[in-house]
């Protein structure tokens, strides 16, 4: 199932989805491992699965930090999608591959495409790669059924958001301020406004990400977004309160 079918479905049964964020070998995959289950239980409909990189551009300090630290112990992309192929056939949630593009072109844009299909993922957000420069690769995408999942953010203009919004594919990834992920962001009608601007531009799914750390923050999307965007406050959480921590996080998040 296509992901843009798959949210549909969901929503039969919710009327908000959470996807959540691993940085994959961060603090290490038998964490991730320990994470999955947790967000699993807790009934998160989707995940990104984060690649790590060395200049993460998109990412606040503690995503920094573990795409850091991940790197130093030696993570490597042929085992994120190892990874990425064992959480696809063990937990029931959709997962997307999460990076920077020069992943996608040291190894290739067709084989990139092809690796995410055969670990189970159903998409892909790279953040750092204008619509403009991704023809080849979305076509690719296409053809392989994955979905490159497309940022609309608050700076964009209304011709921008045009553009964006023909190249979307399976649902729109909507950053809720400006800057990089990590900082609380206010819910306030500045976040609705964007919803409804990105509304006006696309017939996908709209997710909202970038500072939802709370309920409350999950009750004032409730009825504009499709789904809210968990990513930094879980992390957090994992490094304070460990797994017990984690799994409280998310059932109140999700109550």
């Amino acid at each position: 199932m296509r992901l843009q079918a798959y949210i549909e479905e969901r929503k039969k049964e919710k009327d908000l989805l959470v996807m959540a964020h691993v940085v994959c070998g961060y603090p290490s995959f038998e964490d991730n491992l320990q994470e999955l289950t947790i967000m699993a239980d807790a009934g998160v409909d989707l995940v990104e699965l984060q690649f790590p990189f060395s200049e993460p551009s998109a990412d606040g300090p503690l995503f920094v930090k573990a795409n850091e630290e991940s790197l130093k112990s030696g993570t490597t992309v042929d085992q994120c999608f190892d990874f990425m192929k064992l959480a696809s056939e063990k937990f029931p949630f959709k997962i997307l591959m999460m990076g920077y593009y020069n992943t996608a072109f040291r190894m290739g844009e067709a084989i990139f495409v092809q690796r995410i299909k055969d670990a189970g993922g159903v998409g892909y957000i790279l953040p750092d790669l204008p619509v403009e420069e991704s023809t080849n690769l979305h076509a690719l995408s296409e053809k392989a059924g994955i979905e490159p999942i497309i940022l609309m953010t608050p700076t964009s203009s209304d011709k921008r958001l045009a553009v964006l919004g023909k190249a979307s594919r399976g649902m729109v990834y909507a950053v809720a301020r400006k800057g990089v992920t990590g900082s609380k962001t206010s819910m306030d009608e500045d976040v609705l406004g964007l919803i409804a601007r990105c509304k006006k531009h696309t017939q996908v799914p709209i997710g909202v990400g970038f500072g939802i750390s709370k309920k409350e923050d999950l009750e004032f999307l409730r009825g504009s977004a499709d789904l809210a965007i968990v990513g930094t406050a879980a992390l957090k959480t994992w490094e304070s309160a460990g797994p017990e921590g984690l799994r409280a996080f998310f059932s109140e998040l999700m109550s």
